[in-house]
């Protein structure tokens, strides 16, 4: 089997795969839960019950056509916590499926676009991975995937309940839709609570970088789905995709707006961000993200003429503790971390322009 690390698209291959409205939307995930028939959830059954469920389904779901040619299969027991935390930082598996050992596993296709979590919180998470706002797609990846595998083991349904799930807030569809959004304009016109509270009213829940219980780090926000009951998966799917639209058209609104009535503040913050990057020897992941933050929305009203978004979307990424690592022999702590990162931005930010404002007033119809 090739090491995770060797079978993963480079973090800049990663960065410049692009979608519809991807300035916004950074991806769009679609999640089935699903389980087997006669066999006890994974965190209600014995080890011996994980591992039956992880021989059946390894097999079956690497031999699928939707993650072919030479799909990534391994036990989760047999990678090291360094791979599990840079498969959690690409999204690629969860921060609860990167806890677990033996019995758990994943298979991922070589484009990273589809990902199966064997025995996490249920037998299956299966889910695909789009840049920009691609849900209807994502959707059809993932239900081809699901198909494909009902014809080869049968799934725990329920002619009332529809699919069960160890949670009872995924019963029915077991579907979670999300989009990931870049909202610096509504946090900075200090709409962002309105917009959450809007969007919360809706039935959809507003997570996070990392979902559930985590920090909207870097102004980067999850609007995904929290019923999955009574309504249909292709229901669910729209209805996301028209809130995700019009939170699309708040956020340009707001970026708008402060280049018109506040341009100095935005511009003074965005020059501020870069001058700290550009020059910091030491600095930690949470300064980082809300500093990357400001450079990228910098870059999308014009004020690094030149410079293209996946740049700054790289170092999103690279400066995620886990990757930081990457090439190091020797563990880095806390206080490492952030004088390498901080090493790691005064060099990639060297090909980025400095801040030019002039060429602002151009560009605003187009922001």
């Amino acid at each position: 089997m090739t090491p995770i690390l060797n079978f993963l698209i480079p973090a800049t291959d990663a960065c410049r795969r692009t979608g519809p409205h991807d300035k916004i939307v950074f991806s769009s995930r679609v999640r089935l839960a699903r389980n087997l028939k006669g066999a006890p959830f994974p965190g209600h059954g014995r080890k011996a019950d994980r591992i039956k469920a992880f021989e059946q389904l390894m097999p079956a779901i690497s031999g699928l056509p939707q993650v072919a040619p030479d799909p990534y299969a391994e036990a989760m027991d047999k990678t090291s916590a360094h791979e599990k935390q840079i498969l959690v930082e690409r999204h690629l598996i969860s921060r609860e499926h990167a806890t677990k050992g033996s019995g758990s596993g994943l298979v991922l296709n070589r484009e990273e676009t589809l990902s199966v979590m064997v025995n996490e919180e249920d037998h299956l998470r299966m889910q695909s991975l789009l840049p920009g706002l691609q849900l209807d797609a994502a959707w059809s990846a993932i239900d081809a995937v699901d198909s494909a595998l009902q014809e080869q083991v049968e799934f725990a349904f329920h002619e009332q309940f529809g699919f069960l799930t160890a949670c009872p807030t995924n019963l029915g569809t077991g579907i979670r839709v999300s989009a990931m959004l870049h909202l610096p304009g509504l946090v900075l016109a200090e709409q962002i609570n309105q917009i959450i509270q809007a969007v919360s009213k809706l039935g959809l829940a507003v997570r996070g970088l990392y979902g559930e219980g985590t920090e909207a780090l870097g102004n980067i926000f999850q609007v995904s789905n929290q019923q999955t009951l009574g309504e249909t998966e292709q229901e669910i799917v729209q209805r996301l995709n028209k809130v995700v639209l019009q939170v699309i058209e708040h956020e340009e609104n707001a970026r708008l707006s402060q280049l018109e009535k506040r341009p100095n503040v935005l511009f003074n913050q965005i020059g501020r961000a870069y001058g700290i990057l550009a020059h910091a020897h030491t600095i930690s992941s949470k300064e980082t993200m809300n500093l990357l933050s400001l450079l990228r929305l910098g870059v999308d009203v014009g004020i690094f003429p030149g410079t293209p978004r996946t740049v700054v979307d790289e170092l999103f990424l690279l400066s995620q503790p886990a990757h930081l690592q990457l090439g190091r022999i020797e563990k880095l702590d806390a206080e490492q971390r952030d004088g390498v990162r901080a090493e790691m931005l005064r060099q990639r930010v060297k090909s980025i322009p400095t801040p030019d404002h002039t060429r602002v007033a151009v560009r605003t119809e187009s922001i």
